[in-house]
């Protein structure tokens, strides 16, 4: 079991503490005040950075209340041109509709904060962490085995930069980053060779997750603009999530399914 674990074990084993809920809504209460006293004593370039941000999440909040207010407003409709003559107490009558103007990024943002995807493969076989990690044994007398070596496929960024070999932990072998894969459209019964942005969900552990680590199952971002598919607004579709549908690490390349 990995170290950072062993609260959630717990909470399997023997369940929350009798006052674990009231003490998460009192905290949730008390953040407004916490976070205001943090941000009277930001100054400088902290305070811009800060303000920044800010500014960025109430223009997305103004934005979705406005979506949800628009929701199940009246629109007209286009009149459409019938065959044969209208009677006349047809013609001065509106046609109208309720518009659903909540947008499909709005939805697809839930669908990822609930981390639900219609996949092509629900279901994964579990895999071990012996046979992902290998123990790398260090020191002058090889005593020391707080290293990991990762034997499968992984993805890191492009300013991705190592850390000191002293101070390392998990070593990604350059052999074993892949930064594109064969993604198939399912509609289209088409394969391109797509470039990764990163890795959305490892199903079998968020620290794979974190190390980027593609095994089976594995929900990955790439971009899709040179497909040239766009939104519904108009907008060119830059990435999308696909799921890898083989074992990366046997095939030398990584097959991946995407997910419309």
């Amino acid at each position: 079991m990995p170290q950072n674990e062993y609260i959630e074990q717990s909470r399997k084993r023997s369940g929350y503490r009798p006052d674990h809920f009231e003490k998460k809504r009192k905290k949730e209460g008390r953040e407004p005040h916490t976070r205001s006293e943090h941000i009277r004593k930001l100054h400088g370039l902290k305070a811009k950075l800060y303000n920044r941000q800010r500014f960025k999440e109430k223009i997305l909040m103004k934005k979705k209340i406005r979506q949800h207010e628009l929701q199940s407003s009246k629109q007209k409709e286009e009149p459409v041109a019938g065959q044969g003559a209208v009677p006349a107490y047809l013609l001065d009558r509106e046609q109208q509709t309720r518009s659903k103007v909540l947008s499909n990024t709005v939805k697809q943002k839930r669908k990822e904060k609930a981390g639900k995807w219609s996949v092509p493969i629900p279901k994964v076989s579990a895999v071990g962490q012996d046979e992902i990690f290998k123990i790398i044994r260090t020191g002058k007398t090889r005593r020391k085995a707080w290293k990991r070596m990762v034997t499968k496929v992984t993805y890191v960024g492009e300013g991705f930069t190592r850390k000191p070999p002293k101070y390392e932990r998990f070593i990604r072998p350059m052999a074993l980053r892949f930064k594109k894969a064969h993604v198939t459209h399912p509609e289209l019964k088409t394969t391109f060779f797509l470039p990764i942005i990163g890795v959305k969900k490892n199903p079998q552990s968020p620290m794979y997750t974190q190390l980027g680590v593609i095994t089976k199952g594995t929900i990955v971002e790439v971009n899709i603009s040179e497909l040239g598919l766009v939104t519904q607004s108009g907008k060119v579709a830059w990435g999308k999530y696909a799921q890898v549908t083989n074992h990366p690490e046997n095939d030398g390349c990584i097959n991946a399914v995407l997910l419309v």
